[in-house]
């Protein structure tokens, strides 16, 4: 994936794909590899640190901005003015993703499978630009997406997911017109919800061991990535390639 790719449009084209748009974290990996509880002790620490808080305070103020905005950093920025980029550097790039993520060859086959003339593939996420690149370098997977929408910390205010503004911003960066040609996976429940608000065909992913939601969050859920074949079969090849 071209470095310009990252925040622009791949311009016009005469027929317009589809964009299949993937969350990245606890979605392209499994939530066995840790990296969420890696980083929450981190914010844990953050907040407790740049806010003195006692312990149990900085946790509980954690969860209650994460559930109120969809992510720990809003709350912070909206509500005591921390320095973004600075929150990115002692949480998000210090947490030693090289111990924990490796290449997935599953996941590789399944992306190459895509058929990429019918769909474009673009990664969404509510990481800064740094981690996003990261864990995708990790498991050699950027060759497949043609984009990157990210929460970017240097702006402010602050826009993510579920915020509405964040799929809009993803639109135009992936150059998608029409919700109903985007589709997306993700394993969180408040921005599967929106997105299927928005009219975006959308698949939930529920890890097996997950609690399934009382109410779905989206038309479709799934237990892996794997079930993308059958739940989506018309964006994959008659007879998938192998990959090297």
């Amino acid at each position: 994936m071209d470095k310009e790719q990252e925040r622009s449009t791949s311009g016009v084209e005469e027929t317009p794909r589809q964009v299949f748009f993937f969350d990245i974290d606890n979605c392209l990996y499994p939530k066995s590899a840790k990296v969420h509880d890696l980083m929450a002790q981190l914010i844990d620490e953050y907040f407790a640190k740049h806010l003195s808080l006692p312990w149990d305070d900085a946790v509980r103020l954690h969860k209650e901005y994460y559930q109120n905005y969809g992510l720990a950093i809003e709350g912070l920025v909206r509500h005591h003015q921390i320095d973004p980029l600075e929150y990115n550097a002692k949480v998000d790039d210090a947490l030693p993703l090289e111990d924990v993520i490796k290449p997935r060859p599953e996941l590789k086959k399944l992306l190459a499978d895509i058929d990429r003339s019918k769909v474009k593939l673009w990664l969404l996420t509510n990481a800064y630009i740094n981690h996003a690149r990261r864990v995708i370098r990790l498991l050699e997977v950027d060759e497949f997406f043609e984009g990157i929408t990210y929460c970017d910390y240097s702006s402010v205010p602050l826009v993510c997911k579920p915020h509405p503004d964040m799929y809009a911003k993803a639109m135009e960066e992936a150059g998608v017109e029409r919700n109903e040609d985007c589709l997306f996976v993700d394993d969180s429940y408040i921005n599967c919800k929106k997105s299927q608000e928005l009219g975006w065909t959308t698949a939930h992913l529920v890890e097996e061991g997950v609690p399934e939601p009382k109410t779905p969050a989206s038309k479709y859920q799934i237990r892996h990535l794997e079930e993308l074949r059958s739940t989506f079969p018309q964006f994959f090849k008659s007879e998938p390639e192998k990959s090297g």
